[in-house]
């Protein structure tokens, strides 16, 4: 095949698992923080599992296309959680551990089609389909776990930060995005991403092979 045929075909392939995984992360995201107290994103639609409701266009090509991307953030406004350190940190949590949660699903699909679906295209199609979700959602996890603005893990970070540090970090936070991207496109987080990711992965394959 073609390097074009090939792309297409794993566009194809690639497409269910991003398109899920982005979704449930960014619900997550804002469901948490409607139970935390903070209904912004209620009110702006985005407790919805459309991925329409929070797919950025341009985000979702550079996904598709160049590997990292992006959908639109959640609106949270943290000064109406409860408890506001509680509330940033659980809502930054809640897009990684829904994507694990997800992936984690998706291994037993995988299990059972593998198991129980007979030899055939169809069964070739969803293995590869949920191979793929499997491997998004896992990356998509370990990615915005990264201490760095603006991904999850800095805020997580910066709520256990002394406050100095706290306020000098959210002061340079729009460098970081310059900095992140430079990280990505060098490569320089790639082994460290290869190495949690394949970690994970294993272990969701051992969970899920116990079962079947």
């Amino acid at each position: 095949m073609n390097t074009l045929t090939n792309f297409i075909i794993n566009l194809v392939l690639s497409v269910p698992g991003l398109l899920l995984a982005l979704t449930v992360h960014e619900f997550a995201h804002g469901w948490i923080a409607d139970k935390m107290g903070d209904p912004t994103a209620r009110y702006n639609g985005r407790l919805s599992l459309n991925p329409v409701a929070h797919m950025d266009l341009f985000g979702t090509i550079c996904l598709l296309f160049f590997h990292f991307g992006w959908a639109k953030p959640v609106p949270i406004n943290p000064r109406n959680f409860r408890n506001k350190r509680l509330g940033i940190v659980a809502v930054s949590l809640a897009g990684p551990v829904s994507n694990f949660l997800l992936a984690l699903v998706m291994g037993f699909v995988f299990g059972a089609v593998a198991r129980f679906v007979p030899l055939g295209m169809l069964k070739e199609f969803l293995i590869e389909v949920l191979r793929y979700a499997i491997v998004m959602n896992v990356g998509l996890m370990i990615f915005n776990l990264i201490p760095i603005p603006p991904l999850d893990g800095s805020k997580i970070l910066m709520e256990f930060l002394p406050p100095k540090y706290k306020f000098k970090l959210y002061s340079i936070e729009r460098y970081f995005s310059i900095i992140l991207l430079v990280l990505v496109y060098t490569g320089i987080l790639t082994p460290v991403l290869s190495f949690f990711s394949s970690k994970i992965l294993m272990f969701i394959d051992k969970i899920v092979w116990l079962v079947f």
